[in-house]
């Protein structure tokens, strides 16, 4: 056991140095299985490797992947979000709602944090600087909004915990609809009472959308609607039974081809620069996903698995205490690791701990994923302002993106609790709508 113990200090020291994760992960694994099987260790690894990428479910990871960059190139993205300024500017603190409320419906979509949060950031800080709102406003608002897509359905997060939790993909998506809406409830109410108290002062040049009623819906009708459309298809046909989930996710990418040839916005150039961000995308993600499970593999050959139960029997953790434990360690891992490597670590290794405790698996996947989500945009090595970081002008500093996004760190710890003391809000939805 002693070189379980030692696999996720060498871990961390290589992802700190600047070694890919994926990288990082395959490296502690081969040396961690050599030190096992010897010789044999790479056989074993391959197996880890192919199992890996053979697995069904996770093919539905590049067609939401493709369904999102489609929506983002062909420009209907950006449609969305002059719908949500439209009917929300006359609200306090109306475009930081609106930014909120495009990165849910656009999260709905897309399913890929770092996607949409670039997308929203690119289109959201001209128009909120504009109506002047401080750059912390700016930054936790949109960090915020992109960090939907780990809770808002469908999510390649929960794609991939169901896949490593052998769990039912349409559960663990109805059961994170409720905390998902209610922390974008949280986030809207937040936001209206900020707009209240502090509003926003806005440059002069700043005139907000201004229209008669019949255009407002007109574009709602054609921009919106469609949309909503599509994500009905995506989740409906899942939820149903009708489609597993790499159907559905297909349904969903040839629904975005549709809506962009339907806009007028199709062409060659946009079709390659969608397949390219899918490819790179995706080829990350799996590529990490067979690195973290030949991670895993060599962790439990080493006697990882027991390790964890005898500190557990020692420590004389009851179920809460057990939970509390978990959640932490997948917090403190979301410091420092990818939201992909931390599923991966964390998922094959709690399961089997949960099910022998008879904890409903749906109520903590959701709350696991409202943790990792809560990761994302901790500081200091916080996923969503590296994103954002990326994106922003230089006016707006790392110190003020910090400052900006604690306010939804605690909206998201209140959804945790909320779940944690009413665990309905995540097992009454799948008891009555998965299969229909």
């Amino acid at each position: 056991m002693t070189i379980a113990a030692l696999m996720f200090p060498a871990l961390f020291v290589l992802v700190l140095t600047g070694i890919p994760i994926a990288f990082s992960l395959a490296i502690v694994s081969a040396a961690a299985g050599i030190a096992k099987f010897g010789p044999n260790a790479f056989a074993q690894l391959y197996g880890a490797f192919y199992s890996a990428s053979t697995n069904f479910i996770l093919a539905a990871i590049p067609m939401f992947v493709l369904m999102g960059a489609i929506l983002e190139r062909s420009g209907i993205a950006e449609r969305l979000f002059k719908v949500m300024q439209i009917w929300m500017s006359r609200l306090p603190g109306g475009l930081a709602v609106a930014t909120i409320a495009m990165g849910a419906v656009f999260a709905a979509a897309a399913g890929v944090v770092g996607a949409v949060e670039v997308m929203i950031g690119m289109m959201a800080i001209p128009a909120m600087q504009r109506g002047g709102y401080r750059n912390s406003q700016i930054a936790g608002t949109i960090c915020a909004g992109g960090s939907l897509g780990t809770m808002i359905p469908p999510s390649v997060i929960a794609v991939m915990y169901a896949s490593l939790a052998q769990m039912s993909v349409g559960e663990l998506l109805a059961g994170m609809m409720l905390p998902g809406l209610l922390m974008v409830g949280l986030f809207i109410i937040y936001l209206i009472i900020q707009g209240v108290l502090v509003p926003p002062q806005p440059a002069q040049d700043f005139a907000e959308p201004d229209m008669p009623l019949g255009e407002k819906l007109r574009i709602t009708v054609t921009s919106l609607l469609p949309i909503c459309a599509l994500i009905f298809a995506v989740l409906g046909s899942l939820l149903a039974g009708i489609a597993s989930p790499t159907e559905a996710a297909s349904v969903g990418a040839v629904g975005a081809t549709l809506l962009s040839i339907f806009y007028r916005r199709f062409n060659l150039a946009m079709l390659f620069e969608s397949l390219r961000i899918t490819v790179r995308i995706s080829a990350m993600i799996l590529l990490i996903v067979a690195a973290g499970t030949m991670f895993m593999g060599t962790f439990a050959a080493n006697g990882g698995s027991r390790m964890i139960r005898s500190f557990i029997d020692t420590a004389g953790f009851g179920d809460t205490g057990m939970i509390i434990f978990f959640l932490l360690i997948v917090l403190l891992l979301g410091f420092v690791l990818d939201w992909t490597a931390n599923v991966l670590i964390a998922v094959p290794l709690f399961t089997p701990f949960i099910r022998s405790a008879g904890i409903d698996p749906v109520w903590f996947g959701t709350m696991m994923i409202i943790v990792i989500q809560t990761s994302y945009l901790t500081p200091p090595m916080a996923s969503s302002i590296f994103y954002l970081k990326s994106i922003a002008p230089p006016g707006m500093t790392y110190g003020q993106m910090c400052r900006g996004v604690v306010p939804f760190i605690l909206l998201q710890i209140a959804t945790l609790l909320a779940v944690a003391l009413f665990p309905a809000l995540s097992t009454w939805l799948p008891s009555q709508i998965v299969g229909f």
